[in-house]
């Protein structure tokens, strides 16, 4: 007997936690790595009964997150990237069908000093930093020196990125943007570079937090993305936190902006148990939870990650009653950012995929997957579109019986 088809695919991304090292580790420096264990071992056990339950405690690699439940009540297995880096835009490219031949060029000792003269000359601004760093660490090093001067403080990591910090106060975040705009159109070519993001911070010397209105300006993905060709057959397309940045918009029918995990949170649970659109109407509601990467795996902090988990535990808990019977609901992650680890950058890791619906194979067991396009190619077979030129479906394995 085969299951219908999912109309409607709830697919959460939670940014950075990963399962541990690939077999490739050792060449990103990240031996050792595994982001969601070793925060559980860090604070002596996380309870995350819901995800627990589809069968997080059984996907190997995994541990401490919760009794042992067989058959597990969902589908469960991990993912490997096959793209090269580490990076946010890699990692969700990747899951929509989209696997990169060579990684984003980094910077790890700032950018060209005619890049950075270049920029001057087009924002009217001199800047600040040009230096990897920490993007708490630098603001509290230069911010007191940007509120003076009014120069704006530029940075990057060990991911290929291109950040401009700047207080509220001094730059305005709409003026912040346009200059992040500004240093999108120059970052191609030789000089190109995976994302631009706005960092706004507020506050006081000693004291300065950054704010929620970040906001990313990545490359603009291939046309072959999966979210095409599903807005193209009729799916509506719902992005919830950074999604539609990731992707510049493409494939996106609509967009809730939000900023942190728990008001990305509410909007899950808002439109998963609010919304009363017809049983039959084809969609993906598609989120990005960032804060397990931006407040609590860059610092280094993995009590706060812990505590991030299990919110979102309860939120999942909330979401799994009020599935449609012709719901799929997939959580899954990017890539990982080990905060137990002496980086304060992203890790090379396997991520996890747990799907549950009302009807759904119990204790079914994807494995082993060697690309995050087969998450990709799983929705193109659910929503019946062409799919991806990489990555194969494991939708059979989870709705034959």
């Amino acid at each position: 007997m085969t299951q219908s088809k999912p109309s409607r695919v709830v697919l959460i991304v939670l940014d950075s936690v990963g399962i541990g090292e690939t077999p490739d580790a050792h060449l990103y420096g990240d031996e050792g790595s595994n982001t969601l264990s070793n925060t559980a071992k860090a604070v002596g056990g996380l309870h995350l009964p819901n995800m627990a339950g589809l069968g997080l405690p059984l996907i190997p690699g995994v541990s401490g997150v919760g009794p042992v439940v067989v058959p597990a009540r969902g589908a469960f297995g991990r993912m490997a990237p096959a793209s090269p880096g580490k990076d946010t835009v890699g990692g969700h490219w990747e899951m929509m069908g989209v696997v990169l031949e060579k990684p984003f060029r980094t910077y790890p000792h700032g950018f060209p000093r005619d890049v950075i003269a270049e920029f001057e000359r087009r924002t009217g601004r001199r800047t600040l930093g040009n230096v990897a760093a920490s993007g708490t660490e630098i603001i509290e090093r230069l911010g007191k020196e940007h509120v003076a001067t009014g120069d704006p403080i530029v940075y990057t990591s060990a991911d290929s990125v291109f950040q401009i910090a700047a207080h509220e106060d001094v730059i305005p975040v709409d003026e912040l943007y346009g200059m992040c705009l500004t240093a999108r159109s120059m970052l191609v070519g030789e000089n190109l570079v995976g994302r631009v993001i706005a960092r706004p911070f507020a506050g006081e010397p000693g004291a300065f937090k950054r704010t929620e209105r970040r906001r990313d300006f990545p490359l603009e993905p291939p046309e072959s993305i999966v979210l095409g060709s599903l807005v193209a057959a009729g799916v509506t397309v719902t992005a919830i936190g950074k999604i539609e940045d990731i992707f510049c918009g493409k494939g996106i029918s609509r967009s809730f902006h939000t900023g942190c995990n728990a008001d990305s949170c509410r909007t899950l649970e808002d439109l998963v148990l609010g919304e009363r659109a017809p049983d039959a109407a084809p969609e993906l509601l598609f989120a990005n939870l960032v804060d397990f990467d931006m407040v609590y795996g860059h610092r280094n902090d993995p009590h706060g990650y812990a505590r991030a988990l299990e919110q979102f535990d309860e939120s999942l808990g909330r979401m799994l009653p009020g599935l449609r019977p012709s719901d799929l609901l997939v959580v899954t992650a990017d890539h990982g950012c080990d905060p137990t680890t002496p980086s304060t950058d992203h890790s090379r890791e396997y991520v996890p995929v747990l799907l549950a619906r009302p009807r759904v194979l119990a204790g079914a067991d994807i494995g082993l997957r060697r690309t995050f396009a087969d998450l990709g190619a799983t929705l193109a077979e659910a929503f019946g579109v062409k799919p991806p030129h990489s990555g194969e479906s494991f939708l059979s394995t989870v709705y034959s019986l």
